[in-house]
């Protein structure tokens, strides 16, 4: 069994801000499919659909995006899910809005959800799959970027790369990461900024 799990901030203040495409990436693996939104089993504070085709579980924490870790745990103990087999689905600003990016492993590159996993994991070896949405102004607070809703010239490629992260959650789920990354890593393309990573020091408790 494998675990695909979407990161975001709960409520309407921040559906469709850039922080939430890994929400609107599961959320659309899960119309495809006609999955269910549950409450997760055993006070795990996130909800789950049962992938019963796919024999996969799609989760989405509804802790706030900081403490990411304390919803990923307990639903691998729960479902007996090892760690090789969890994919972390997150925004990721030093891609250009509408790339995505898949790897079995790395650090948290200075994201606060996947800093709160490792964390809790005590490991970073861990499937993720991140979905480019832009630095924007580099003067601007990046907690401010990501807590933003995107521009009308990044709504479609946007949704085109929800799509293929959609799609690669289903190649990983079917054939494993090395097939997700094999058909969906696009190595043609220029990473944007300075390649350097951006941290993001916001203390709020939804950054």
């Amino acid at each position: 069994m494998k675990l695909v799990i979407g990161l975001g901030n709960p409520g309407p203040k921040y559906a469709g801000t850039r922080h939430n495409v890994g929400f609107d990436a599961v959320d659309l693996l899960a119309r495809r499919h006609g999955l269910e939104w549950a409450a997760a089993p055993r006070g795990a504070e996130a909800l789950v659909a049962s992938w019963r085709l796919g024999g996969a579980i799609v989760a989405k924490p509804l802790t706030f995006m900081n403490l990411s870790g304390a919803a990923v745990v307990p639903l691998l103990q729960f479902y007996k899910i090892e760690i090789a087999d969890l994919l972390v689905v997150v925004d990721e600003v030093q891609l250009e809005t509408g790339r995505i990016r898949i790897r079995p492993s790395g650090s948290a590159g200075g994201h606060n959800g996947l800093k709160s996993i490792i964390g809790s994991l005590g490991t970073d070896a861990f499937p993720r799959l991140r979905i480019g949405v832009g630095r924007g102004d580099t003067r601007r607070n990046l907690a401010d970027h990501v807590l933003a809703r995107f521009e009308a010239d990044e709504r479609e490629p946007i949704a085109d790369a929800i799509e293929r992260a959609a799609g690669a959650s289903e190649a990983f789920v079917a054939d494993g990461v090395a097939d997700a990354m094999n058909r969906f890593n696009r190595k043609d393309e220029p990473e944007s900024g300075n390649g350097k990573q951006a941290t993001s020091n916001g203390k709020s408790e939804d950054n």
